[in-house]
């Protein structure tokens, strides 16, 4: 399976994001975090710097529409293959941009697609 971005990681356990995490984890996902905030869940650690991010496959979007326009350079430069807008994170704009270059768009929860093994 191709790495994972988790772009909006949370620190707290409770948030989907979080969980995203554990679960691509439990699912021998290689994942990877960028989130507000340092810290680590389980063996992933949060970057706060984009430009820290290499061969990413899939970014699964926990940011709401609102913020993303200040990331759409950093996530068009990570050159992801797809991009999935999680539910509350769902963006027309954004979506056209990503398809117009090429990149896979789906409007999904992560954590479905993984309990069904659709991922």
């Amino acid at each position: 399976m191709q790495k994972t971005l988790v772009f909006g990681a949370s620190l707290k356990p409770d948030r989907y994001s979080n969980l995203a995490v554990n679960r691509l984890l439990d699912h021998n996902i290689e994942t990877e975090a960028f989130g507000l905030q340092k810290g680590k869940i389980r063996s992933v650690q949060i970057k706060t710097n984009s430009a820290d991010f290499q061969n990413i496959h899939t970014i699964t979007l926990y940011i709401g529409m609102a913020r993303q326009p200040e990331y759409y350079g950093d996530i068009l430069k990570i050159d992801p293959k797809r991009v999935i807008f999680n539910p509350g994170t769902e963006n027309p704009e954004f979506q056209k941009i990503l398809e117009e270059r090429g990149v896979t768009v789906e409007i999904a929860c992560t954590l479905v697609l993984l309990a069904t093994n659709q991922y």
